[in-house]
């Protein structure tokens, strides 16, 4: 059978191109956006035992997909078949004007937005509106769709970039890989960091559980995970601003470094418990982490610095607590 995704054969394997929106993304992000039922560990036994292949060679998740590419996909019984990204329903005029205004920055190469918390970059199991499905509401004058080059978690909020082109968006894509980038995130946390400023050091591994994806310390098989931070100001020793510059990538690591330290990000209860959500303050279950700086070489030359203004629940805590934005700036931003 042959569709607009592929062939299959008779055994049920499917041969399908990887399409233009899809170029650069991991191997195992093709497979949540196509396959959203097919668990992590489903495939990632199907990697191990050599039943998917990209251009016909055994993969890892972490590879990048690229145009043109064919990824094998064994049976998968009665997992949903592939779903095309065009058959997301167009977003309507209330999410496009939403989107627009989030714009910080727009060029040729590139558009950078302060994304909303609560509002998911990618799709998922139960997630049905998400930033990949609305980047039609971002094409403006461009030919092509625009593209996703990096992610943030759905609670977090601030500057997040999209590519304009094929080539733009390869090109920032490898500069997040090679970490050309430099990220300031800004978090209101539970508790004073005992010292006020450091490096934390703690290898991260990702676990599978009732509350979905997540990441706990495993110093034997993590991953490399380092984050520095430094507190910008305080409120006695109940809550602290924290400037925070990871330089790894880890998922939901500077959550999970940030629990390490004690002092968990307000509003985490995923990572946090109960510990991060204290009465008393605005929005104790709105996750107070904030992607504040980005500063990244652009894919023409030079460099580009984008800041993004706090959401709303942020800003209430800081007048709350007597946190002046001012009292921030230039913090980790000439390292």
């Amino acid at each position: 059978m042959t569709s607009e995704h592929g062939k299959e054969s008779a055994g049920g394997v499917r041969s399908l191109a990887v399409a233009d929106a899809d170029a650069d993304i991991r191997l195992d992000r093709w497979f949540k956006r196509h396959f959203p039922t097919l668990t992590h560990g489903h495939l990632q036994r199907l990697l191990r035992t050599g039943q998917v292949r990209l251009d016909g060679k055994r993969a890892q998740a972490s590879d990048r997909v690229q145009p043109g590419q064919t990824v094998r996909v064994p049976p998968l019984g009665n997992l949903a078949p592939p779903r095309a990204p065009a058959s997301a329903p167009p977003p309507s005029p209330e999410e496009s004007k939403e989107l627009q205004a989030a714009v910080l920055y727009r060029d040729a190469d590139l558009i950078a937005l302060n994304k909303p918390a609560g509002l998911a970059v990618q799709g998922g199991s139960g997630v049905d509106r998400h930033l990949d499905g609305l980047l039609d509401a971002l094409r403006f004058d461009a030919a092509e769709r625009p593209r996703l080059v990096h992610r943030l978690d759905r609670d977090t909020s601030g500057v997040l970039v999209l590519g304009r082109s094929a080539r733009s968006s390869a090109a920032l894509a490898a500069a997040f890989r090679a970490k050309t980038t430099h990220k300031i995130y800004w978090a209101a946390v539970v508790g004073l960091p005992k010292p006020r400023e450091g490096k934390i050091d703690l290898p991260l591994a990702k676990l599978q559980g009732r509350l979905g994806e997540r990441v706990m310390p495993d110093e034997d098989d993590g991953k490399p995970a380092i984050t520095r931070y430094q507190v910008v100001s305080h409120a006695g020793d109940k809550f602290a601003w924290l400037a925070l510059m990871p330089i790894t990538g880890r998922t939901h690591q500077l959550r999970a470094h940030c629990v390490a330290l004690g002092t968990p990000i307000l509003g985490d209860g995923k990572y946090g418990g109960r510990a991060s959500r204290p009465e008393g303050v605005p929005e104790p279950r709105k996750l107070h982490l904030h992607a504040r700086t980005l500063i990244l070489p652009r894919p023409d030359g030079g460099v580009l610095k984008l800041t993004a203004p706090l959401p709303a629940h942020m800003k209430a805590t800081w007048r709350f607590l007597g946190f002046e934005e001012s009292e921030g700036k230039g913090v980790f931003e000439e390292e």
